[in-house]
């Protein structure tokens, strides 16, 4: 069985990991156990999941709305409330079986419940599969701003299953690959290379990159569990690509845009400002900008609208003092953190993106 050890836990994969995963629940004796699922999942993903289980386990599911809008107190509070009227109690576990947003709310819900509960994760999207599956932040929305409320919680277990991802639709794929370019980009410039000929790898080829992937984050992550300085460089792309988010959130015109297809944008957006702040070769840049743009289509913007980005920039939990906080590139492969950047250069950049 592949495995990836991470702060005080394992990331296993492949059908062999639920194999670990029956012998954690049966050894850990717990009380009940609570499968945690968005409306989609339920149908889609659950029963793959409870049929791969080594042993018949007795589980109560708690499903909830398919979306980031939902990320909310409201569900987190409703969430509460099932587990109370099911008497679960403190030795009780949650089992996610769901996309970042299942597994960022329900890391939530148990981390509180009770003073805490164990979570276990099964990301089911590409996106949380490399991005959510490490690290053991958990977190909510409030009025639409993304993970102002949330805990550094870690999980019991994460269980990786890629045939999870044969139910998700090519956006939602292109969604995780961009987590996958950021770990490129900041830190393996041979990873990112890989990922440019993405039509020439089989499916083989992609559990690797996956793979490496999560190995990527982890090697941060593990240095800087708490995200005081090295963990920061995993928000490149994410300062502008939250901003534009919580714009899309909060928008009564415009449809909910995906958090990968966000922080692509971000990451061109933020490219620009290591160019033009002398920082990354231009010819680098228009490589990243020439990649990104291959697999990502552009998100048209007014003037007004990137204002209004601009404006959700205050609420940015990175922030210092009021200031956002930048992750920027010296060179692929090599990122740099705690970065201010001039408000005028910020829209140079939207109107290069545009352009």
């Amino acid at each position: 069985m592949k495995k990836i050890h991470s702060d005080q836990y394992d990331i296993t994969f492949g059908f062999a990991a639920y194999d670990f995963l029956g012998n954690l629940l049966n050894n850990r004796a717990y009380s009940k156990i609570f499968v945690l699922t968005d409306s989609v999942c339920n149908s889609l993903c659950v029963p793959h999941f409870l049929s791969n289980l080594p042993t018949v386990i007795a589980f109560e599911i708690i499903e909830v709305e398919t979306g980031e809008e939902f990320k909310t107190i409201d569900t987190a509070y409703a969430v509460w409330q099932a587990l109370a009227e099911l008497n679960a109690d403190r030795n009780s576990v949650i089992i996610t079986v769901g996309g970042g947003v299942i597994t960022d709310l329900g890391g939530f819900v148990a981390a509180l419940f009770k003073r805490g509960i164990d979570c276990i994760n099964v990301p089911t999207s590409l996106l949380a599969m490399v991005d959510a599956s490490v690290g053991g932040k958990t977190g909510i929305d409030v009025d639409g701003i993304k993970n102002q409320i949330g805990t550094f919680t870690n999980p019991q277990n994460v269980l990786i299953d890629v045939s999870f991802l044969e139910t998700l639709g090519a956006d939602q794929m292109r969604s995780g690959l961009a987590e996958m370019f950021k770990h490129g980009l900041i830190y393996d410039a041979e990873y990112w290379q890989v990922l440019q000929n993405l039509s020439a790898l089989t499916t083989e080829d992609m559990e690797d990159l996956i793979y490496h992937s999560i190995q990527i984050k982890n090697e941060i992550v593990l240095q800087d569990p708490k995200e005081k300085g090295l963990r920061k460089i995993l928000n490149f792309g994410h300062t502008l690509g939250h901003a534009v988010e919580s714009y899309f959130l909060n928008s009564k015109t415009r449809s909910n845009i995906l958090h990968g297809e966000a922080v692509a944008m971000g990451m061109i957006l933020e490219s620009y400002l290591s160019w033009q702040m002398g920082k990354l070769a231009a010819d680098d840049y228009y490589s990243i900008k020439t990649v990104l743009f291959d697999t990502f289509a552009a998100v048209d913007l007014t003037t007004l609208e990137i204002e209004a980005c601009l404006d959700w920039l205050q609420h940015d939990k990175k922030n210092a003092l009021g200031i956002p906080q930048f992750v920027l590139l010296n060179a692929i492969g090599v990122a740099i953190r705690d970065q201010v950047v001039d408000r005028s250069l910020i829209i140079k950049a939207f109107e290069d993106y545009q352009s």
